[in-house]
């Protein structure tokens, strides 16, 4: 495959000064809510845990705020730069790694984060060949990802949302399927590429949100 340099539509966000604001925010599925009356206020800059045991609905919640998931009542309020950000411009502002999250098989690494590319900007200073050598991608470079790991393929997650030029982070369960070197690897992303971001993860295992100043229990929201 062949891909053409172009620019996305927006311009890049990273340096945006943003802002989540979630105002009595509920989620149902069918008649059962899984979480109700969550307000909070997520800053830039700084870094946020969403935790609880297993099938709590803090995935939920970080898929809630990504605009993935439409919300049943309450209110979200995304700002950058102190104007509001409408809601099919988001995208825009944030980058996701999550295991539900699929990737194109047929493609290569390179060919998929060149075609990422085309819909958000990757940061500048780095190549993709750089990137992929981060995350020790490189001799796998130009082979399908179908023959790909599990662990490659976080590995290649991660390098899709840290790599990605946006003011808003989210991570869920950023470690799944990683070796030792996988989860050195993501505390080497972490003190290395959230400055200036706001960065939420979701997770019930400390050690993949010991860095976050706060921390947000699902549990509070039942």
């Amino acid at each position: 495959m062949n891909f053409t340099q172009s620019t996305p539509s927006q311009p890049s966000s990273m340096t945006n000064n943003v802002t989540i604001v979630l105002d009595n925010v509920g989620k149902r599925f069918n008649r059962e809510w899984i979480f109700r009356h969550c307000s909070y206020r997520f800053e830039w800059g700084k870094s946020y845990a969403i935790t609880g045991s297993n099938g709590s609905g803090k995935s939920t919640l970080l898929q809630v705020i990504s605009g993935s998931l439409t919300h049943n009542e309450g209110t979200i309020t995304v700002t950058a730069n102190g104007q509001p950000v409408a809601d099919d411009q988001l995208y825009n502002h944030v980058a996701i790694a999550a295991p539900y999250l699929e990737l194109v098989e047929e493609m290569t690494a390179v060919e998929m984060l060149h075609f990422h590319a085309q819909f958000k900007t990757l940061i500048p200073g780095l190549t993709i060949d750089e990137m992929l050598k981060t995350v020790s991608l490189e001799k796998a470079a130009h082979k399908q990802i179908r023959y790909y790991s599990s662990g490659m393929k976080q590995r290649l997650k991660l390098a899709q949302a840290f790599f990605s030029d946006t003011a808003i982070l989210l991570l869920d369960e950023p470690t799944t399927n990683l070796d030792a070197d996988g989860v050195a690897l993501y505390h080497q992303l972490i003190n290395n590429r959230i400055h200036n971001r706001l960065v939420i993860v979701s997770s019930n295992d400390k050690q993949e949100y010991d860095f976050c100043e706060a921390v947000v229990a699902i549990g509070d929201y039942k």
